[in-house]
């Protein structure tokens, strides 16, 4: 059994201000992925200017957060929001939905792509292989806040995590799903899009690799305990809300490589 590290979840304390290390993964995360994105945009369009790119930064950041959070409280913890709204404000304490976020994203860059005359899934596969950057790190976030972790089990890799009344030895789901959300997808999407590709075609792999992997991982990690099971008695939300991705995500990749046969 592996020593879990007790990392303090306030990165740095100035008097009353707190930081908090799962605030600094968003930022490490949306910082890498405007980083790859400059590196990028030369292929996507080298028309685009400095400002153009920090602007669909910002929104895509945007639409992360506030996507998120209200993805969270709509399909996890709706009851518990609506007896105390001010809690949708804690994010620090996480609280955060990947399905909630891929939708607020979703509707920043239908907008972006309307303002600046793109294709709305040439955008979407120009930013899906940046995403991972932020993935990867909101479940270091995870880790370091203790939560989210998995069942019970008595591989050696298993840890007893601070903040499991139980005090059981457990899968440390976090870092299952920052080895294939994070490094395995990015890894992926990254030398898959190095190649030109029919247009749709990343979007499509994104989200059936996402669907994949985050489906896999569910099985060891303890479901949200104010939902529990929800379907069949061993199918989480975070599992339903894969399906529905995957099958999408195979009709997009199905759609760009057959509409790219007829024009070819």
């Amino acid at each position: 059994m592996l020593t879990y590290p007790q990392i303090d979840p306030v990165a740095l304390a100035i008097g009353p201000l707190k930081i908090h290390w799962y605030g600094l993964m968003y930022l490490i995360g949306i910082g890498g992925a405007w980083w790859l994105a400059k590196r990028r945009l030369a292929d996507f369009d080298p028309t685009w200017s400095k400002e153009t790119l920090s602007d669909l930064v910002f929104w895509v950041a945007l639409g992360v957060i506030a996507g998120g959070r209200l993805g969270y409280v709509l399909f996890y913890d709706l009851q518990a929001y609506i007896s105390n709204p001010l809690l949708i404000l804690e994010i620090w304490k996480g609280g955060m939905s990947f399905h909630g976020g891929l939708l607020g994203v979703l509707l920043a860059l239908l907008w972006f792509s309307r303002k600046h005359n793109k294709r709305f899934f040439e955008l979407v596969d120009f930013v899906a292989p940046l995403v991972p950057i932020g993935l990867g790190a909101g479940r270091i976030g995870n880790f370091i806040n203790a939560e989210l972790w998995g069942k019970a089990t008595d591989l050696p890799w298993a840890m007893v995590f601070p903040t499991d009344p139980a005090q059981l030895a457990r899968h440390p789901s976090q870092l299952y799903q920052f080895a294939l959300e994070g490094v395995a997808l990015f890894t992926i999407l990254w030398f898959y899009s190095r190649k030109p590709r029919p247009t749709m075609a990343v979007s499509g792999l994104f989200a059936i690799c996402y669907g994949c992997f985050r489906f896999t991982v569910e099985f060891v990690r303890v479901p949200d305990e104010q939902l529990g099971y929800l379907a069949f008695d061993w199918l989480t939300m975070g599992q339903l809300l894969c399906i529905p991705m995957i099958v999408f995500g195979a009709l997009l990749m199905g759609l760009a490589y057959r509409r790219e046969g007829r024009t070819a």
